[in-house]
């Protein structure tokens, strides 16, 4: 009995092997269907470093490697250089609140709300829609704060390194906690 269920196992072994072999055989279009799937997947960085040369080949992408070429372009990737780390770790930062009205030129009621803060004598932007914004209305000038980035970035069109508004603590009071879960992590 022992061997007649050894033999049948065998034999079903045997035959999947064969079975699978020829499958392999019939399909090889399938394969080839799969290799291409493969080249496409690793050209799209190839596509995206093309998108990214003609963008810099554009009038606004030499206007922005204009200013990250500049004193001041270089001034505000400085500025990044010297909280990086603190970004990375979202490590706990203090700054001194320089402006709590800054807009922009075009700026309407509706936009973005701006809040400028230094830290280790660079200046910083944060920005915020209006109705977070209104959970910072108690801060004035001056005032001593701690703030947590998790990211920043850099625009040709803004004075200064513009970190992303995650936290921020005055006097032991938590005034602003991005909810993360929220936006799926943006």
């Amino acid at each position: 009995m022992k061997k007649t269920i050894y033999v049948l196992i065998f034999s079903l072994v045997v035959i999947s092997g064969f079975v699978f072999s020829f499958s392999t055989f019939a399909n090889s279009s399938d394969a080839n269907s799969e290799i291409e799937i493969d080249t496409k997947i690793s050209s799209k960085p190839l596509y995206n470093l093309e998108k990214r040369k003609k963008w810099e080949a554009s009038p606004d992408g030499i206007k922005f490697n204009d200013w990250k070429n500049s004193p001041e372009g270089k001034k505000v990737q400085g500025s990044y250089d010297k909280i990086k780390k603190e970004i990375e770790a979202y490590a706990e930062m203090e700054a001194v609140v320089t402006s709590v009205t800054f807009q922009l030129p075009t700026t309407n009621p509706s936009s973005p709300k701006w809040l400028v803060v230094k830290i280790n004598d660079e200046d910083y932007m944060m920005q915020f829609i209006p109705e977070d914004f209104q959970k910072l209305n108690s801060l004035k000038v001056n005032d001593k704060i701690i703030i947590k980035s998790r990211s920043a970035g850099f625009s040709n069109n803004h004075p200064y390194l513009i970190l992303s508004s995650n936290y921020i603590e005055h006097n032991n009071t938590v005034l602003f906690e991005r909810d993360l879960s929220k936006n799926d992590g943006c």
